[in-house]
């Protein structure tokens, strides 16, 4: 199954939360109209109930008209000075959800589910073990550019996949390996790849994680058809995950899980060992 990346834009070039998804624009849709709802019943314009919880008219009518995702402060304000009696503030989970893309969503499901994560990348670094100002730069440099709150809502989309990492619970094994052009390419400038390569010396010393490189002067490469994830998942099966330009596409095709599996297979093998990954993690940081 896939997914594909880019969604509409609204008329004035502005893009909405949930752009890219139906079941999210339709969230937001609701939300607003019970906001709308409230309002009303309350006998208050946009403008007064703006000023009466510290929002301007402007973003309470984004909100009624579905194109903006309310923060939990704005649903808890709003619930108190409407009266709504936990009505607003029962739709923040709704919100939260709503407020990432739906393949973020669908991803950060999967590895919710899994029991060991294994990725290979050859661009930038893996998005679980960015930096906040790695991936903002990552995310800054997409042309055509980004909006600011498309930025915003991207960025946290992933600071809350990376929890899964060191969170509670039950956390999974995981397995990166990257291509040395990944960490030699200054995303950001050259100290934000310094804070980045000390970020993964740091999550490398995590008994459940192993970061291995692949030098740029190895022979082979079984990974130069681009990155890929594969997820174990708890009840045995494995999914795949490739996100390539303007496609994200998670599989479950038995026969290309199997190529997928045996190419990881390869790639970890061309790689150096964790432990030796890890000292040249360390001489790269000494040359940046």
């Amino acid at each position: 199954m896939g997914v594909t990346g880019q969604g509409p834009q609204s008329g004035d070039g502005m893009e909405p939360y949930g752009a890219d998804d139906e079941e999210s624009a339709a969230v937001l849709r609701t939300v607003g109209r019970v906001l709308k709802t409230c309002r009303e019943r309350k006998g208050l314009t946009q403008a007064e109930l703006g000023a009466a919880i510290g929002y301007s008219e402007e973003q309470v009518s984004s909100v009624e008209r579905g194109r903006r995702a309310p923060s939990a402060a704005f649903l808890e304000a709003a619930d108190r000075v409407l009266d709504a009696g936990g009505l607003l503030v029962g739709l923040k989970k709704d919100v939260e959800q709503a407020r990432y893309p739906k393949k973020v969503r669908d991803l950060a499901k999967l590895e919710a589910e899994a029991v060991e994560i294994c990725a290979y990348d050859n661009s930038v670094v893996n998005g679980l073990l960015q930096t906040e100002e790695y991936l903002r730069a990552v995310f800054g440099s997409r042309r055509p550019a980004f909006s600011e709150e498309e930025v915003e809502r991207l960025v946290a989309a992933r600071l809350a996949r990376q929890g899964i990492i060191d969170g509670k619970g039950t956390i999974p094994a995981f397995s990166f390996v990257h291509d040395e052009a990944a960490l030699r390419r200054p995303v950001g400038g050259r100290m934000v790849l310094r804070r980045q390569l000390e970020r993964l010396l740091q999550v490398g010393q995590m008994r459940n994680v192993e970061i291995q490189v692949l030098p740029l002067d190895s022979d082979d490469n079984a990974g130069l058809d681009g990155p890929f994830h594969l997820l174990r998942l708890k009840e045995g099966t494995t999914v795949g995950h490739s996100d390539i330009q303007l496609v994200s596409r998670l599989i479950s095709d038995r026969r290309e899980i199997q190529i997928l599996e045996l190419r990881y297979g390869i790639i970890r093998a061309q790689a150096l060992t964790p432990r030796k990954s890890l000292a040249y993690i360390e001489k790269l940081l000494g040359e940046t």
